[in-house]
């Protein structure tokens, strides 16, 4: 009797404990708007959180539809991060109860004077600021110190794991920032043309001048009266480079690297993008090496 009873009970307190083992077993889940963010998360929180991207790395950020399951998962989600401004204006549009950490307002922001409304009085898509401020490594620095903070608050117990990771990243980033410095101190000034105005972070860090974005719009090919325009600034102001995203049209890259009399460089600006983009810091190894490439 005394072992039936002895095995009743300890049934009993396994069933009793089981659910509360799991919970505390169960990782917080992050979601993060952009593989850039999941990135960054994954280097503060290490194997603390599950983080995902609703984005996927060649996507078009500002034009996502979000799928059945991604907004089951912003539901039970336990944070939420975001570029901010007005990179995913469709996330306004998704409900969910997770607090929100938006990163820029942790940075310095780039084209902050740029008019709400164009003069056709149609909506720019960089109207509170330019959103590609992850392209800066000390913008990715700031980034660092503020996810330590929100995960910490999130996960006491944690605090001083993710401070560590963050110190961490710091410090990769400073020495690897002496390391594309020196790489690019050679071609300083040089003037190039973007086809999407993305990478005015990183050409304000790395003291390249964009003379133009061949795409007034983002996704808008350029009429032929502006492309003239484009080609002639582009002699006179002697252009080197047309820098190219993913997803450019290949035929308005040529066309824009011929007439122009400029060389063409593919640049990554997502992390995951290109297999060699693992991470923040192979995400800028990449790109600088790539211009040093297209500038020798």
């Amino acid at each position: 009797m005394r072992a039936i009873f002895t095995f009743a009970l300890a049934v009993v307190l396994a069933f009793s404990l089981a659910p509360r083992q799991a919970a505390a077993a169960s990782p917080f889940h992050i979601i993060a708007t952009t593989t850039d963010i999941q990135a960054l998360v994954k280097a503060i929180a290490g194997d603390k959180v599950e983080v995902e991207s609703l984005a996927a790395p060649t996507q078009d950020p500002h034009s996502l539809e979000l799928k059945p399951g991604q907004l089951m998962r912003l539901h039970s989600a336990s944070l939420v991060v975001r570029i901010g401004l007005d990179h995913e204006p469709w996330l306004a549009r998704a409900q969910f109860k997770a607090p929100v950490l938006n990163l820029s307002e942790n940075v310095g922001l780039l084209q902050t004077e740029t008019p709400r409304l164009r003069v056709e009085r149609q909506s720019h898509v960089h109207a509170f600021g330019n959103p590609h401020y992850w392209l800066d490594p000390e913008n990715a620095k700031a980034m660092a110190v503020a996810l330590s903070q929100a995960l910490g608050k999130l996960i006491p117990a944690e605090r001083a794991y993710f401070d560590a990771n963050r110190d961490l990243f710091i410090r990769q980033v400073d020495e690897r920032m002496v390391t594309w410095k020196k790489a690019l101190a050679p071609y300083a000034g040089t003037r190039i043309v973007v086809v999407h105005d993305t990478w005015i972070y990183f050409a304000n860090r790395f003291d390249l001048s964009i003379v133009a974005a061949a795409e007034a719009t983002p996704g808008v090919p350029p009429s032929p009266a502006e492309l003239a325009r484009l080609y002639a600034r582009m002699r006179e102001a002697k252009v080197r480079l047309v820098v190219a995203d993913p997803n450019s049209s290949d035929s308005l890259v040529r066309q824009v690297a011929e007439h122009g009399g400029a060389r063409i460089v593919a640049l990554i600006p997502s992390v995951g993008a290109d297999p060699a983009a693992r991470d923040y810091l192979s995400l800028i190894d990449l790109n600088v090496d790539r211009l040093v490439k297209a500038l020798h």
